[in-house]
């Protein structure tokens, strides 16, 4: 009688008869001492006797005694639905036929035991695309370029590739184990990771697309990330996160260099052209610049002049003289003077500018440093042109300093490069960070008008360049200006 006491009709039964006798799998009724009661088996196509009343274990695979672990005692046993985990698909070299069994009550009482030869109704199917799609996923996540971390609401990670690996410099072992997700990031960015997760700033709720990040890798160190992440949910409920994280090293160095070159581009550019315009200037100046120099020298040993006379005249040729430096300048400026590179003590060399310029008044009250490498090698350079250089570095330094502060120069090998450095430092007033860009731009200054033409660090642009070296500057605005130049030796 099915449960609850309804009574099926003739109809039914006879339905339900058929629908058994047309299941693909065999089905068969044993009693609790392992005889066959009823089968859902084709008698006529399988076997010539019939298998009611034998035992199972006798026709199934043909053994004088109960399989081990029967799985119709366990059910009859344990008054419930079993099913053998340990399911091969053979026993005794023959296929079996015992996956799950249930036992069949009437009224509380034992009445046999139903055995189905077949596994719960797809499970093998279903756990071996299980396992395909397990592994795919996990190939397919190890595959990425991105690190690709996933953790649950605590924090415990339980995704982490082997880009991320990479990234973070912890070991994926190490991750799962021990890692908690908020390590990942630097200090305060996990929370606002969250908070960003859970609005709609950034591609909607759960959603958080391309967020610029300080991620940190295991030496404490803050990399920069972008960052893609989603909320897990399950039934409107947060159950875990995953995040796709994109190293910006690599990408914010090469931009860097980029703009570098762009703007020692157009420096050369701008450089170019004014050297083309200094030369033609120079070269107009020069001529009435000679004849005024000649005919002022000539006047002086010609004719005999009264004191006053000779003094003004011998103003007039120091000026003129100062004017034909300028010139001499103008034309070193525009690459037109022949430049002699020969093999150079740098150290000397700036020894040599200090020389000159520490007994002007302008440096009493400066506290010069000098941090020498003794062991750095000589440098192809014209010397002339470099002690320019530096003493137009050390002028300006000086009168960022209004007379007073600490000036420090160094210098060093750049070994992995094959480069020497000198480095000029000084304590003044500093540069603005707007400025900064622009110093080394012709005739670009913040003197007073009058004070300054400009020129000086264009000058120095341009040499150090034409020494196939480089030269940048690092300011801090009320703490000094830094000057560094490299040469190849």
């Amino acid at each position: 009688m099915p449960k609850g006491g309804y009574m099926r009709s003739e109809h039914e039964k006879d339905l339900l008869l058929k629908a058994v006798d047309g299941y693909k799998r065999r089905l068969i009724i044993v009693s609790d001492d392992y005889r066959i009661l009823s089968s859902s088996y084709d008698e006529d196509k399988d076997d010539d006797d019939s298998i009611v009343g034998r035992f199972c274990y006798e026709f199934f695979y043909n053994c004088s005694e109960p399989c081990r672990d029967c799985i119709a005692l366990k059910a009859i046993r344990l008054n419930k639905s079993t099913i053998r985990t340990d399911y091969t698909g053979f026993y005794h070299g023959k296929k079996e036929r015992c996956r799950y069994s249930y036992p069949v009550m009437d009224n509380g009482v034992f009445r046999a035991a139903v055995v189905m030869d077949h596994e719960e109704p797809g499970i093998r199917e279903m756990e071996d695309q299980l396992k395909r799609s397990n592994a795919f996923l996990h190939n397919l996540i190890n595959s990425a370029v991105d690190g690709v971390i996933a953790a649950d609401m605590s924090g415990k990670i339980i995704i982490f590739n082997e880009a991320a690996a990479e990234i973070t410099g912890y070991s994926v072992a190490e991750a799962i184990e021990n890692l908690d997700i908020r390590k990942t990031y630097a200090p305060g960015v996990a929370e606002e990771v969250m908070r960003l997760l859970r609005s709609e700033e950034y591609g909607g709720k759960g959603k958080l697309k391309g967020y610029r990040a300080d991620g940190m890798n295991q030496e404490g160190q803050v990399m920069p990330i972008s960052l893609n992440a989603a909320i897990v949910y399950e039934e409107e409920k947060e159950v875990a996160t995953i995040g796709f994280f994109h190293d910006m090293r690599e990408y914010l160095e090469m931009q860097s260099k980029l703009k570098k070159t762009q703007l020692q581009l157009l420096q050369a550019e701008k450089m170019s052209s004014l050297g083309k315009l200094a030369a033609g200037v120079a070269h107009q100046l020069n001529n009435p610049l000679g004849g005024i120099i000649l005919f002022a020298k000539l006047i002086l040993e010609d004719y005999d002049l009264p004191d006053g006379v000779t003094d003004d005249i011998n103003r007039i040729l120091r000026d003129a003289q100062r004017c034909s430096d300028t010139v001499k300048e103008l034309l070193e400026f525009a690459r037109q003077t022949k430049r002699e590179l020969l093999p150079l003590d740098i150290n000397k060399s700036i020894s040599r500018t200090l020389f000159l310029l520490e007994s002007q008044t302008l440096f009493h009250n400066i506290v010069i440093q000098c941090n020498y490498d003794e062991t750095l090698p000589h440098v192809p350079a014209d010397s002339q042109q470099l002690n320019h250089v530096l003493m137009n570095i050390i002028l300006n330094a000086a009168d960022a300093m209004d007379g007073a502060g600490h000036l420090t120069l160094t210098t060093g090998r750049i070994t992995d490069e094959k480069k020497i450095f000198i480095e000029i430092k000084d304590s003044g007033s500093g540069i603005p960070e707007h400025v900064l860009p622009h110093i080394f731009e012709p005739f670009f200054t913040t003197k007073e008008e009058g004070k300054g033409t400009g020129l000086g660090l264009s000058m120095v642009y341009g040499i150090i360049e034409n020494h196939g070296g480089t030269i940048t500057a690092e300011s801090t605005v009320g703490e000094g200006t830094k000057f560094r130049i490299e040469l190849s030796y």
